[in-house]
């Protein structure tokens, strides 16, 4: 069986060689290297490697809202620990304790929701530049906002309602 192969292989090459040797000379032979240099006409710009796409479409402004509104829910939960104080119940959470130095001991509604705010803004502005500079994490800070305050939304509503 091996000599079978061997005698099959031999015969495909020297088949091959016997009919490039009657072929003519190939054009590379008879031209000089200059011949084969083509200069292509220049379009003013240059190709675009990258498909741009753009930086706000559905899929960001989905992510900006699920978490704004869950940065939104957390300060509404965090305001429930405010009016527990201000109707003096005891047994339930009367103050902040988880982020105090965000909310202070007792939140009033206008700083909950400044927090909110700046909480939303930071996260959009940061998933914006890592996004504009073409980080495949872009929607990091968005969805870190949002487990945050989902947390804190469950915290609230466990402890303090």
């Amino acid at each position: 069986m091996k000599s079978i192969i061997c005698s099959a292989l031999a015969l495909f090459i020297m088949s091959g060689t016997s009919m490039a040797k009657e072929l003519p000379d190939a054009p590379s032979a008879e031209m000089t290297a200059e011949a084969y240099i083509v200069e292509a006409p220049s379009t003013g710009s240059t190709p675009r490697i990258f498909e741009q796409k753009r930086l706000i479409d559905a899929t960001f402004l989905s992510f900006a809202v699920i978490s704004t509104g869950s940065t939104f829910a957390d300060s509404y939960t965090t305001l429930f620990a405010r009016q527990n104080w201000l109707a003096g119940k005891t047994g339930v959470c009367n103050m902040e304790v988880q982020s105090a130095y965000l909310y202070g001991t007792h939140p009033t509604v206008g700083r909950a929701y400044a927090v909110a705010s700046a909480k939303s803004a930071g996260s959009i502005l940061a998933a914006y530049y890592l996004r504009k500079h073409h980080n495949r994490f872009w929607s990091a800070p968005l969805v870190a906002n949002s487990i945050l305050s989902l947390q804190g939304v469950t915290q609230n509503m466990s402890a303090c309602n």
